[in-house]
């Protein structure tokens, strides 16, 4: 049996606004043990004197592709397997040194990748997967541009996030075979994209009758469908059709976000993709014409903050950048931080993330019985949000279920 005993240190538990004093925190094989404000007497125990740090829940990052190793689609697609599975390591294992415990694949990851985290085969988050993205022909996930006429796309390859599926019962069938091989959510691309090459952002994409039989294949292995959308009037459709989680959501309007809370629906923000993107998304391959899209959704990113925070629609923390731009990922805080709180910021990459990866009361929370993953923080996340930000730099310890992957507190 492993136990390890943090002492001295303030609390933050995220449904408060408040680091809390005097509490001690036990581990055991993997999961708190005990949380109280009495002292904890385990002699058996490794004992970490906190020195008036923070510890908190490890973070849950929300929209990540960790099969994308570069910016360009088409290599990363044409890459073998086997290489952009040794890629996606390193990238999960950088993930987890930032403090992110947990993260949700949206699209791209497999069941493989997930099994090499349980096994211990690479130090990375805990990986929620969705597998192939299904998009219609021309929809987001279709790489092809107008000239070319290749009908095999790939799609058995790790690198190629997605899956041409056109037709009701084609999509029935995708969706079943995604979760047959591991899935524990369904992702489609509803709408325009910026990376992909023919479809403009306000493009509407799949039927409302594929997105239903979609969302009715989801309901009946239990979980729910995320889509891909900008647009106000492609979210107010996903709605409509029980879609469940809103990726990006950077064109949403107030009555759509309404709508939205009401159907018990979660967004996903993005915002530090397109930051990534208008960066230095031409110089990793991505074309004008990409270019040309992302100042559309970039510039209306924190307006979309504002209008759902203000329509009470939840927000989950999320990331989406791709490959090389995977370094600007910490960023993400500092762009909330322009519209947000930070308790809510903080909120939204652990509650809420818990709450949209179905494991509450599992990750995000330093309760007993949770899984331990744990973050020891130089000072106060409610007062600088930054604690979170530079790579983990003022994150001297960092607990994944149990095991330090991160300790300079010696």
């Amino acid at each position: 049996m492993s136990a390890t005993l943090f002492t001295g240190g303030r609390l933050l538990d995220p449904t408060r606004d408040e680091l809390l004093d005097g509490f001690e925190v036990l581990v055991v094989d993997g999961r708190i043990a005990e949380v109280s404000d009495r002292p904890i007497h385990d002699v058996a125990a490794q004992r970490i004197d906190l020195r008036g740090k923070t510890l908190m829940p490890g973070l849950i990052d929300c929209h990540v592709h960790v099969v994308s190793t570069t910016v360009d689609g088409w290599a990363n697609t044409l890459a073998p397997s086997s290489l952009v599975a040794l890629k996606a390591g390193r990238i999960m294992e950088t993930i987890l040194q930032r403090g992110f415990t947990t993260v949700r694949d949206c699209c791209g990851a497999d069941l493989g990748l997930v099994m090499a985290i349980e096994q211990g085969v690479v130090d990375g988050p805990r990986l929620i997967i969705s597998g192939k993205g299904l998009t219609q022909t021309g929809g987001h996930c279709d790489q092809r541009v107008r000239t070319d006429d290749r009908t095999q796309v790939m799609e058995e390859r790790l690198g190629n996030l997605g899956r041409i599926v056109d037709g009701v019962d084609n999509c029935r069938l995708a969706a079943r075979e995604e979760l047959r091989k591991g899935a524990k959510f369904i992702k489609i691309m509803a709408n325009g994209g910026v990376s992909s090459p023919t479809d403009p952002i306000h493009s509407i994409q799949y039927s409302r009758e594929e997105i239903r039989a979609i969302v009715d294949e989801a309901e009946n292995a239990g979980t729910y469908v995320s889509a891909h959308l900008y647009t106000d009037k492609a979210i107010r459709r996903a709605v409509e059709c029980g879609v469940h989680s809103l990726e990006h959501c950077n064109l949403i309007e107030p009555e759509t976000a309404r709508m939205a809370a009401e159907a018990g629906c979660i967004a996903v923000p993005t915002l530090v993709a397109y930051e990534g993107l208008a960066l230095e998304g031409e110089r990793f391959g991505l074309s004008k014409e990409a270019s040309a899209k992302i100042e559309t959704v970039r510039s209306a990113g924190l307006r979309s903050l504002t209008i759902m925070q203000e329509a009470g629609l939840p927000m989950a923390f999320g990331s989406d950048l791709l490959g090389e731009l995977q370094k600007y990922h910490s960023m993400e805080f500092e762009i909330l931080a322009r519209a947000l709180p930070n308790a809510e910021i903080i909120r939204s990459a652990t509650l809420v993330g818990a709450k949209l990866c179905r494991m509450e009361g599992e990750v995000g929370v330093i309760q007993p019985g949770a899984a331990a993953d744990l973050l020891v923080v130089d000072g106060d996340p409610y007062a600088d949000i930054a604690c979170l930000a530079h790579d983990g730099a003022h994150m001297p310890a960092i607990m994944s279920r149990g095991r330090f992957v991160k300790n300079s507190l010696h």
